[in-house]
């Protein structure tokens, strides 16, 4: 029998869909993953087999093709666990196709079926928002960024077996609900009012943010440096909803949104150590 699940995978910080098509059929029991899929993808293999055991559901001992497609462009990540597990219990008739049809998938497996968060779910969302997707399936750990995306259904899930009852019920659990975005909430660590003196200092920075100069800044070790440079954001103009969700992105993919964080609102800050 063959499924079809819909899914997303992420080019840089763009998104674009994944169709994970799940085939069992009869035949001596093998597994076969095509589609540009790296290692990581390969190795869902006995990640999603010990999930489905481990939930106390069917896993099949048969013939199963897994494709995902566009076939020509590389699939990357652990998030294709899910919708691949999900394909399987469809294809099987453990799980009824008609839903799963107009869903969005994503989610990486821990063997005991649980659902772990996953890098690039805002750019993932904000293309399937494109596409006209109106609801996505995804881990609990990335509810938080996703909240904020508004057109779209947000569904968190903790494991396979919650994420089946989703399912089968239809999906007439209520959504998670959307966040707000509000600039006014943006408190930086650092700010120029814990700067005491250095006034001449706090002028230059003032007249290179307002200018969008550059700022050399040279001193004795401790003198208060690399705190001056940590301020200046606080003295930017506050980022626009806009301007937040492409830094945001920037960190989804490259998996630098931790505990849960949502929408980074402050204006990113990097330091970089100098020899000689």
């Amino acid at each position: 029998m063959l499924s079809q699940i819909t899914s997303y995978g992420f080019s840089g910080i763009d998104g674009f869909c994944v169709q994970v098509e799940v085939d069992v059929s009869g035949g001596l029991p093998c597994y076969e993953t095509v589609g540009l899929p790296d290692a990581s993808v390969r190795e869902s293999k006995e990640r999603v087999r010990a999930a489905i055991k481990n939930c106390g559901m069917e896993y099949p001992n048969a013939r199963i093709t897994i494709s995902l497609a566009p076939a020509d462009m590389r699939k990357e990540g652990a998030m294709y666990d899910l919708p691949i597990a999900l394909g399987l219990l469809t294809a099987t008739g453990q799980l009824p196709q008609t839903p799963v049809s107009e869903s969005l998938f994503v989610g990486e497996l821990a063997l005991n079926g649980r659902i772990r968060g996953v890098a690039g779910v805002l750019p993932m969302l904000i293309s399937a928002r494109a596409s006209g997707v109106k609801r996505a399936i995804l881990p609990a750990d990335n509810a938080e960024e996703a909240a904020y995306i508004e057109g779209i259904d947000i569904f968190p899930v903790t494991d396979i077996a919650d994420a089946a009852a989703l399912i089968k019920d239809g999906f007439t659990r209520a959504a998670c609900p959307h966040k707000a975005w509000r600039a006014s909430d943006v408190r930086y660590q650092t700010d120029f009012s814990d700067i005491k003196g250095q006034q001449g200092a706090k002028r230059a920075a003032e007249v290179a943010a307002a200018g969008g100069h550059n700022l050399l800044l040279v001193g004795t070790p401790g003198s208060g440096k690399t705190m001056l440079a940590r301020a200046i954001p606080g003295i930017l103009p506050a980022l626009t909803f806009e301007e937040a969700i492409q830094i945001t992105k920037i960190h989804s993919v490259t998996g630098m949104l931790k505990g849960g964080s949502g929408v980074v609102s402050e204006r990113p800050f990097r330091e970089y150590g100098a020899s000689g």
